[in-house]
């Protein structure tokens, strides 16, 4: 299959994910495969938080929604004209993914197969069933995929690279575990946002979705704020207001109680408005249901800081402080180029031999 195949195959994909902003849109009589896939899509999304709790039908849809907007013709261009595909022998990827958010591995996913590679995935136990029936979709609209996709849940065997997403701990085991494998190892990764006390209130109403989207569980939600001294904390809670009904989630709800009393009988001091706790503390990795929060004195100092520290930073959600500053609300929108990590993945996969 030809490079501008697979990337139309795609576009087919996009198509269909886009008609999943809720579970109650109709199907679309110009999309392949609806006759087969469009109930089944929507039986997925309404059991999809029986599988995992946190996997709502309305996260789920923002995840369909999201890869909908990426997998267009433009972007897809826009993203693979700087790559020489020419001349590459097909290899096995191994992908080992994680399961904290809605289809967070389906990036690599299309990288290793838009890059002309075999693809051997092992799920997460909390995302079995979003990937497969992508998968099934893709296989449909295009049989040449048949051979090219595997999904493995035991041992992973005959391989050529790998990439492995996990904890800091579990880093350390895959780093040992594929030592004589070309790799990409993936470990813990937290997102900030730096404040100056000039934001709009349309700017921190924004900076909510950064943190309430997926409740807070991917890497790209902030969950660390850097304030400068004597910042009033009134804006942002007035404008995250808008964001209150995520402690009507029960999952969530336990979580807000549970980390609001741990922090409470360690005699922390909390800043509180219902449904998300603010702490004081120089970690970048809070706790679901809360934000760090850390003052500054001089931004120029702190952004160094943050640049001697980026092997722990997702995103830097900011008003343009940075030159790879994201703007308020985007960190779970990412552009096909927005390499996790920082590590570009399609280099990766040219590379091996």
């Amino acid at each position: 299959m030809t490079l501008e195949t697979k990337k139309s195959k795609f576009v087919e994909l996009g198509k269909f994910l886009n008609q999943f902003s809720s579970i109650e849109n109709p199907s679309k009589n110009d999309v392949l495969g609806n006759d087969l896939f469009f109930d089944e899509c929507l039986n997925l999304i309404a059991l999809s938080q029986s599988h995992n709790g946190w996997y709502t039908p309305e996260q789920v849809c923002f995840t369909f929604q999201s890869w909908a907007k990426a997998l267009t013709q433009e972007k897809l261009d826009q993203w693979l004209f700087k790559y020489d595909f020419t001349d590459k022998q097909p290899k096995t990827i191994s992908l080992i993914l994680a399961g904290n958010i809605p289809l967070v591995g389906f990036h690599d996913f299309l990288s290793v197969l838009i890059s002309g590679h075999r693809v051997l995935v092992k799920t997460s136990s909390n995302d079995q069933h979003l990937l497969p029936f992508i998968a099934k979709y893709l296989i449909h609209i295009a049989p040449e995929f048949k051979d090219s996709i595997t999904f493995v849940e035991g041992k992973l065997e005959n391989f050529d690279a790998v990439i492995a997403t996990g904890s800091n701990n579990t880093a350390r085991y895959f780093e040992y575990y594929f030592k004589d494998k070309p790799s990409i190892i993936r470990k813990n990764r937290n997102s900030v946002a730096v404040l100056t006390g000039n934001e709009t209130k349309e700017q921190l109403e924004a900076l909510g979705e950064d943190i309430f989207r997926y409740f807070g569980l991917g890497c790209r939600n902030v969950s660390k704020l850097f304030v400068p001294k004597d910042y009033s904390f009134v804006p942002f809670f007035e404008a995250i207001f808008k964001h209150k009904e995520v402690i009507e989630y029960e999952k969530y709800a336990n979580n807000y109680d549970y980390n609001k009393a741990v922090f409470l009988m360690s005699n922390f001091k909390l800043l509180d408005n219902g449904f998300l706790t603010l702490k004081e503390d120089s970690g970048f990795g809070s706790p679901i249901s809360s934000v760090f929060y850390e003052f500054y004195e001089n931004v120029g100092v702190l952004l160094q800081r943050l640049e001697d520290e980026n092997e722990h930073i997702q995103c830097i959600v900011s008003d343009q402080l940075t030159p790879n500053s994201i703007p308020f609300g985007c960190t779970q929108s990412p552009e096909l180029w927005d390499y996790a990590d920082n590590v570009d993945t399609i280099s990766f996969l040219l590379t091996i031999k």
